[in-house]
């Protein structure tokens, strides 16, 4: 590359780095339309910044002699209209798909890490790509590569790491917890003060409000859980379920009868919201703990910005002044000597400052547990709710598979063993008279009768799979792992056998998480299988395109119900694009007498 050439590259790039503020800048506005609920602008505008990235990371490769993949995300699939017509996301049905399809793509530019990298370039590259022709005036073409290098850092994927925080990111880390709690706080209690009115003056419409809160408290429980490690869980009870009419088709709600369940539904909620213990302690919490974080966040923030401040007062401001700095209980600074005599002082302030921070965010977090999260009364109404719930799943479960079972029987077997008696009858009317033709009947009731074996084979191995009486789950599933037509990958181990209805709800689990990879255009799977504190977890994961939801599907709601009746759950994470993470939970014990002596997956039992 020529000399001349080099810097005509470098005035080029410097000249279109300065198009990346424009970017910022339709970003920004489309950001503030968001806020105020045009939330249109902020997806394409992102998408449409996207573009000059593309164009940066092409200029790099043509010359600065630099190849930069994309590090974007894969994009979110097409909504898939259901056999009735309408799209669901969620519990939410749409008539076309324009509406899945934006929040979809919102979410997939927003949530990209990508994303943030690329807006920090945007911002920093044009100040730094302004210097680029002075630094090739001076060292010539061999910048331009280093330049090149400098983009594919900022606009090229980047293979996940752990995270490294130092002692100073970790403790600025937790000051930030502890300022964000207390901002969310109040807020939570400006929304407590108006649910509070609401509630004493306006009881016709204190449920919505109430609820509406709860979501505004459910964010601080959550941002508790993901800042400080403390979870909090929801406490409130059950919503009541629909109005069950009376022997003459009336609605009863009190002393008053109506014909439609609207109003009674209505009171229920109403009584459901102000006899919930929850309620009034949300309003209580709402109070003390903005009171609390203050009297905790204070003297922290307090130190840190005095020497934050005393540094910066000391060292960029000094310099720019004639008369001294009386920093109290301090002597006046005036020159660089006395600076430097204080600067330890100010490191001081600010390291005793951050020190607890961590401390005092965990007990921050704490306190709100003790009025956020639930009672012992909360938690007894919650676990009968969910013990009616799954005793109703099971029922429900196990009425479904019997009929299953007889289908498959009066389909399959059934209607074989009557074929094999007709013919049974025509080989004994023809053994006298045509015995060539009564051989080739029992030629055929043969092969018949090992089909239908065969058959009843395969509805057992569904209704139980042998291979769990004989080598026990970890090896079933390995068997069924090669069965799969995924490259599924089967780790961990087990002590020894779990219970046997454990072995087969776990199986089945397995089973269709993995029948729902294959269907969903998954090409490798990884199974985890492990076992501690009465606990058998599972974990399945594959490389499909995400965005599964339970509700979504009855083969998850299937899973979920089969676990239920195990008091166990499945823990989906699926984000748009991949990968999906299914973890199967069953509290157990092992088996003391297993039915079969081979549970170990090295025997050589055959």
């Amino acid at each position: 590359m020529t000399y001349l050439r080099a810097l005509g590259r470098a005035g080029a790039l410097a000249a279109f780095a300065l198009l990346s503020w424009v970017d910022v800048l339709v970003e920004l506005i489309a950001f503030a339309l968001l806020c105020v609920g045009l939330v249109f602008f902020l997806g394409p505008a992102v998408e449409w910044a996207r573009g000059r990235s593309t164009v940066a990371r092409t200029l790099a490769a043509r010359w600065c002699g630099v190849e930069i993949e994309p590090p974007y995300q894969p994009e979110p699939p097409e909504p898939v209209r259901e056999r009735d017509g309408w799209y669901r996301d969620g519990n939410q049905l749409y008539k076309r798909a324009f509406w899945i399809r934006w929040q979809h793509r919102l979410t997939w530019a927003l949530e990209d890490p990508a994303a943030g990298r690329e807006f920090t370039w945007q911002l920093v590259n044009p100040l730094v790509t302004l210097l680029l022709p002075v630094a090739v005036l001076l060292g010539g073409p061999a910048v331009l590569p280093g330049y090149g290098h400098w983009t594919r850092w900022w606009l090229g994927p980047r293979p996940p790491a752990e995270p490294r925080r130092n002692w100073l990111h970790r403790h600025v880390e937790s000051l930030g917890h502890q300022v964000g709690l207390l901002a969310v706080s109040v807020v939570q209690l400006v929304f407590a003060i108006v649910q509070l009115v609401v509630m004493v003056f306006l009881m016709p419409v204190a449920t919505p409000v109430v609820l509406a809160n709860r979501k505004i408290t459910d964010t601080l429980r959550r941002e508790i859980g993901n800042w400080t490690g403390v979870s909090i869980t929801r406490p409130y009870l059950p919503p009541p379920g629909l109005p069950v009419p009376r022997p003459d088709g009336l609605y009863q709600a009190g002393n008053q009868l109506y014909e439609e369940p609207f109003w009674p539904l209505q009171h229920a909620r109403t009584r459901w919201v102000y006899r919930d213990r929850a309620t009034w302690r949300d309003l209580a919490g709402a109070v003390l703990f903005p009171l609390v974080s203050v009297v905790l966040v204070l003297p922290t923030v307090a130190l840190v910005s005095r020497g934050v401040v005393g540094l910066a007062a000391l060292w960029v401001w000094r310099p720019f002044v004639s008369s001294p700095i009386d920093w109290f209980p301090l002597p006046a600074v005036s020159t660089h000597l006395g600076a430097l005599a204080q600067t330890p002082a100010m490191l001081a302030m600010v390291v005793a400052g951050l020190l607890p921070t961590t401390w005092l965010a965990r007990h921050q977090a704490r306190f709100a547990r003790v009025w956020l999260g639930p009672t012992e009364a909360t938690r007894l109404a919650a676990r009968v709710e969910r013990l009616k719930q799954t005793r109703t799943d099971v029922t429900v479960t196990q009425a479904a598979e019997l009929r299953r079972i007889e289908r498959d029987l009066h389909d399959g077997i059934q209607s074989r063993l009557v074929a094999i008696g007709l013919k049974l009858g025509a080989v004994e009317a023809l053994v006298d008279t045509d015995p060539a033709a009564a051989k080739r009947l029992a030629a055929e009731l043969r092969t018949a009768s090992s089909e239908a074996l065969t058959e009843l084979r395969v509805l057992i191995r569904g209704i139980h799979p042998p291979v769990l009486s004989e080598r026990g789950l970890l090896d079933a599933v390995r068997a069924m792992a090669l069965d799969s037509p995924l490259k599924a990958e089967v780790t961990g181990s087990l002590p020894g056998r779990v219970e046997e209805p454990v072995e087969a709800c776990a199986y089945f689990a397995v089973s269709e998480l993995l029948g729902n990879a294959a269907k969903h255009g998954s090409k490798r799977a990884s199974i985890e299988v492990g076992f501690e504190d009465h606990l058998l977890t599972i974990v399945v994961t594959d490389d499909g395109p995400g965005g599964a939801v339970p509700a979504r599907g009855s083969g998850l709601r299937g899973i979920e119900r089969r676990l239920g009746g195990f008091d166990g759950r499945l823990t989906l994470t699926s984000p748009i694009g991949g990968p999906t993470r299914a973890m199967v939970e069953i509290p157990c014990q092992l088996d003391p007498e297993p039915s079969s002596p081979r549970t170990s997956t090295s025997s050589e039992t055959a």
